[in-house]
């Protein structure tokens, strides 16, 4: 197509009352959509024969499971998180300096890593166990330990490693609060408790009620944990109604009674933040001050906030660390490497090619803020809520039909077996990379278009530049630390991300994390240390880029 046509074409849109690069933004967030649009339509799709037994023996855990972790989780990580959120704003103690950031490292740790390190160090077989028989002349049997392949041990693990969340947005609300407030509080007779749970609390629940849908989110998307653990939840109840059942129309709807969770879960959110609204009553802001502890409570206050580091990231870091030095002569070998290597150049590709969309949407969002390209942002920033498992299925089943009609149609046609020209490929997995963490990607390229005043836009104009201009060789550049952002995150999510991969992934293609998986499912704990360990390494990343973003966001004049 020459120039004269894509001119006439652009012109015939103008004339229509379309801009080119907003139907290019419609079409986009269209085929973001489709793995969720195809899941959705199999809610009206007649049940399978598989079905009825789905209902009948196994459904009722699915659901049971899933809201007990959810309750479960719920109360974990509220506690943990905006205890210690308000303990690291409000007030000094030995070692904050050092906590405010540290108790942001469990993020770095994948609950199914978590997992397997802990039922390594507390199952029967493990190190705990043994010294309980041997210190106490013991058999097992004898004496009553906790369970940790449970519904209570899956929890415990959610918990340890999603509080960062709760943490991490209440922190910054509580530090973003005016002492004006706190201090009319306290003339009105409230005590340093009663303004917190009256005053404080209310004016970060937003906050809090928004990390705590982060962390539920995570709950009801994990797979390796629950699999591990033998708890049944619809995560793994699709994966085994696909790969074992082989029935592809009971999997998907499966997935679609799960994502009618995480939607209920979004909207509860929604609804909380619109039904109680909090605000300051005072135009004049001072910073929080920094309240120094009796020696007694300024040590309460350490262990408080040190206990959810310790067991979210130091004890199973330090047994990584064992395992990973009595089995490195066996395990660092050219597999491992092969492994990092696909695992680095996925998750390299995958933050690139998300990159991409997120810049067209947020740029066309920023120059056009119609409600048409908020609502195409907003519903191409869904995947993130929607579990891994699900979107593979609905990856899976558009470009399976795909291939069924270009294998056929090149043979006859041109004589060529094209074989699975999408399926059990890298494309489709980078594509499902891309739905699922497009949302990470765009809210921090308009949280950097935010901060570009719309005068250098017009100055920039004024000088020539088209719009597309304005965006290479103004933008960018500026808001080069947001961009680096958005890669980091996201190459970090994809090397973590355990149910797509392992569902997506060509013949005989590993990564880090499924490699992981395989080693803990085989029961060997020990050999998937490596791998596991590479993972939370490259975890911290994102949350060094946190720690410093919420430590330069302190207000206060």
């Amino acid at each position: 197509m020459n120039s004269a046509a894509i001119e006439n074409g652009t012109q015939r849109l103008k004339w229509r009352g379309l801009s080119p690069w907003l139907v290019v933004s419609v079409l986009l967030t269209l085929v973001i959509l489709t793995p969720i649009i195809t899941i959705c339509t199999y809610l009206f799709h007649p049940p399978s024969e598989n079905w009825g037994h789905l209902v009948d023996t196994v459904l009722p855990d699915y659901i049971n499971n899933s809201l007990l972790l959810m309750i479960g989780v719920t109360f974990g990580v509220t506690s943990m998180g905006t205890i210690t959120a308000w303990l690291t704003s409000m007030y000094k103690f030995p070692g904050r300096a050092v906590l405010i950031w540290a108790l942001l490292l469990p993020l770095a740790m994948p609950a199914y890593i978590i997992a397997y390190t802990y039922t390594g160090m507390l199952d029967a077989g493990g190190p705990l166990q043994e010294w309980i028989r041997e210190y106490f002349d013991l058999q097992y049997g004898d004496y009553w330990f906790p369970e940790i392949r449970s519904v209570g041990g899956a929890i415990a693990m959610f918990s340890l490693v999603l509080y960062p969340y709760v943490y991490l947005l209440a922190r910054a609300a509580f530090i973003n609060q005016s002492v004006c407030v706190l201090e009319a509080s306290r003339t009105l007779g409230c005590g340093p408790w009663s303004s917190f749970f009256q005053v404080a609390l209310p004016l970060a629940r937003p906050a809090i009620v928004a990390g705590l849908s982060l962390a539920l989110m995570e709950t009801l998307a994990d797979f390796g944990t629950v699999q591990y653990f033998g708890v049944s939840t619809f995560t793994t109840g699709i994966f085994r109604t696909w790969f074992g059942m082989y029935d592809a129309v009971a999997a998907s709807q499966l997935a679609a009674l799960l994502m009618l969770f995480v939607f209920v879960l979004v909207l509860l959110e929604r609804w909380s933040r619109r039904r109680s609204r909090f605000h300051h009553t005072t135009d004049h802001f001072r910073r929080l001050p920094e309240v120094q502890l009796s020696p007694g409570k300024a040590w309460l206050a350490t262990v408080a906030c040190f206990l959810p580091l310790l067991f979210g990231f130091l004890v199973p870091v330090f047994q990584l660390i064992i395992w990973a030095v009595s089995t490195y002569e066996e395990m660092i070998d050219r597999r491992i490497i092969e492994l990092a290597q696909h695992s680095f150049l996925l998750a390299g590709s995958a933050a690139i090619l998300v990159l991409i969309p997120a810049l067209i949407l947020g740029y066309r969002n920023r120059t056009d803020p119609s409600a048409i390209m908020n609502f195409c942002s907003r519903l191409a920033g869904m995947g993130h809520a929607i579990p891994g498992t699900v979107i593979a299925i609905g990856v899976l089943i558009p470009f399976d039909l795909l291939d069924n009609m270009i294998g056929p149609w090149m043979r006859d046609q041109l004589n060529i077996e094209t074989g699975l020209f999408f399926s059990g490929t890298v494309f489709i997995l980078l594509f499902a990379y891309m739905v699922r963490f497009l949302s990470v990607s765009l809210q921090s390229v308009e949280a950097g278009l935010g901060k570009i005043k719309f005068s250098m836009d017009d100055s920039a104009r004024s000088m020539g530049l088209s719009k597309g201009q304005v965006m290479t060789r103004v933008h960018m550049p500026i808001m080069k630390g947001s961009l680096l952002t958005a890669i980091v995150i996201v190459f970090v999510d994809v090397l973590k991300e355990l149910p797509a991969t392992l569902m997506l992934r060509p013949f005989n293609f590993n990564t880090l994390a499924v490699r992981a998986y395989e080693l803990a499912s085989d029961e060997r704990l020990a050999d998937s240390s490596t791998a596991a360990l590479a993972i939370v390494v490259v975890g911290i990343l994102p949350v060094i880029l946190l720690s410093t973003a919420i430590s330069r966001s302190r207000a206060g004049n």
